[in-house]
């Protein structure tokens, strides 16, 4: 049985991950200007620098625009003209500020959802822009609990399962990043829903998950009150 049914926020509710990959190909376009953008291998120095900076500056948007500054100013051995500097600073900005625009369906898959379990919102990244996501998204009154963590890991729902007295066995994890929404829930017991966005952020991708029974996969949010309601219904196998 499912006790309790946990939603991820970006690409599972809203679009998200297309504001950045915007993001991306315009920085791109930047330091086309300056550098060969094939032979400095670009995206993968971006991307190796986010990583780095991660554990200093979180998930999202800010950690973003000064991961491009970063990179931009080695890349460019210090080259980089301040107005594009500020270009930069500009793309950041305009991520935070793009339109909530939720999935089609995902507020009635949500609410009919909502109507047979406790529902949980567990959403990572900067904290005031997953605040104002989560307000103007409209879904926020459904939610028993809204949760913004800063790295969703097992430890991270560990905790979230002692204070919202759950046990693994009885949560259902409804998300598209396998890495961050399904595999830690899995490992620890409880049960998940996985959504696929058209776009995935590499730090999210995993090559070596092997999806069970216990994770169900959906082709939209129309599918999902139906797959939690399997997982509802599925009997423990037996020893």
């Amino acid at each position: 049985m499912i006790d309790l049914v946990g939603f991820d926020g970006d690409d599972t509710l809203w679009r998200s991950q297309e504001f950045y990959d915007a993001a991306q190909r315009e920085f791109e376009a930047i330091l086309g200007r300056y550098v060969d953008l094939e032979g400095h291998g670009l995206h993968d120095a971006l991307l190796a620098t986010e990583k780095n900076n991660i554990a200093l500056f979180g998930y999202g948007a800010k950690g973003m625009a000064l991961s491009m500054i970063e990179s931009a100013i080695e890349l460019t051995d210090g080259r980089i003209e301040a107005k594009d500097i500020h270009r930069i600073v500009r793309l950041g900005k305009d991520v935070l500020a793009h339109p909530v625009d939720l999935l089609p369906g995902i507020r009635e898959a949500v609410t009919a959802v909502a109507s047979r379990h406790r529902v949980v919102l567990i959403t990572k990244g900067d904290l005031f822009h997953q605040e104002y996501k989560v307000a103007r998204s409209g879904l926020a009154d459904i939610f028993h609990r809204i949760e913004i963590v800063s790295e969703k890991d097992t430890a991270a729902y560990t905790r979230l399962f002692a204070e919202l007295a759950v046990t693994p066995d009885r949560f259902a994890m409804v998300g598209n990043s396998l890495k961050s929404d399904i595999a830690p829930v899995v490992a620890l017991g409880g049960s998940g829903v996985y959504m696929p966005y058209h776009s995935t952020w590499a730090h999210e991708l995993v090559a070596d998950f092997a999806m069970g029974e216990r994770v169900i996969e959906v082709a939209g949010a129309a599918e999902i009150p139906e797959a939690v309601a399997r997982l509802h219904d599925q009997r423990p196998q037996s020893a």
